[in-house]
């Protein structure tokens, strides 16, 4: 098992989350911690999953828990580089098409600050 390895940025349009290795039954409290910790409330979020090479239901439980949450606050949750296993599981769920991914961070960038500048332009 390749050991999980979180990092993050704040970068325009919101906070890149970098995600390596595997996410599965024993770690996937220690993801959803570290996005939660790694982000402010109405924050968008970018994960970064180019690394990512293994991810179960429970990692899939947590994607969708902070999609869940990130819309709730009026944010945009992005998923970039998501490929192999992790791209697999996110198809064949049905998940893939219901969540915003880019093939690669710097698209999920410019798409997270395209929404913030959106949303800053809306009336109160």
């Amino acid at each position: 098992m390749t050991p999980l390895s979180l990092t993050h940025q704040n970068v325009a349009g919101g906070v890149l989350v970098t995600v390596t290795g595997e996410v599965d039954a024993t770690n996937a409290d220690r993801l959803e911690a570290y996005l939660t910790e790694a982000r402010a409330p109405g924050q968008n979020v970018i994960l970064d999953l180019s690394g990512l090479t293994f991810m179960d239901s429970r990692g899939l439980h947590v994607l969708l828990r902070l999609h869940g949450a990130v819309r709730t606050q009026q944010a945009r949750l992005s998923l970039a580089a998501v490929h192999d296993w992790p791209a697999r599981l996110l198809q064949i769920t049905g998940i893939w098409d219901a969540l915003d991914i880019h093939p690669g961070v710097e698209e999920a960038i410019q798409a997270a600050e395209d929404e913030q500048a959106h949303r800053q332009r809306e009336p109160s």
